[in-house]
């Protein structure tokens, strides 16, 4: 017998929440959004409701990030890039037809059914590869800085 729920204004503010935003939130980050308009709104009943959204199938755990769950509401199979330095997640949408492309050859070459997929990209964000980039070549011009000024107290 299905579980019949009672409708919850808190549970579908954080799905709203949730379908508004491409970040991938975590508990947590729900809770500090929602917290001015809920005021009596806990962390434990972000949670429940999370898992409540998850059972439903509305939302998703996208990956444990840095000991936090993410969580997406783009329900649909779609690959993700996580950033090992700022943590950010973002969706790799475009990826996906590629991807499935994939399935007649697995099908093929290994004799597998493929029905969905999990794909989780690691590395350097774009906004992490320019603070990189910025530092390396600032540190580079210090240090070609530091070179010149040693350069000229020897000659003088």
């Amino acid at each position: 017998m299905e579980t019949v729920r009672k409708k919850s204004r808190k549970r579908e503010a954080m799905l709203a929440a949730l379908r508004a935003t491409t970040e991938h939130p975590t508990a947590e980050m729900l809770y500090n959004t929602l917290k001015p308009e809920y005021p009596e709104l806990s962390l434990g009943t972000v949670y429940r409701n999370l898992s409540v959204l998850a059972e439903e199938g509305l939302v998703v755990s996208v990956a444990h990030v840095n000991g936090q769950e993410r969580y997406d509401a783009r329900v649909e199979p779609h690959t993700h890039f996580i950033c090992r330095r700022c943590a950010r997640v973002i969706d790799l949408l475009e990826l996906e037809d590629a991807i499935s492309g994939m399935y007649g050859e697995i099908e093929h070459r290994f004799g597998c059914l493929p029905e969905s997929h999990t794909l989780t990209v690691s590395g350097l964000c774009p906004n992490c590869c320019a603070r990189l980039n910025e530092f390396a070549f600032t540190r580079s011009d210090a240090v070609r800085d530091i070179k010149n000024v040693l350069r000229l107290k020897t000659i003088t």
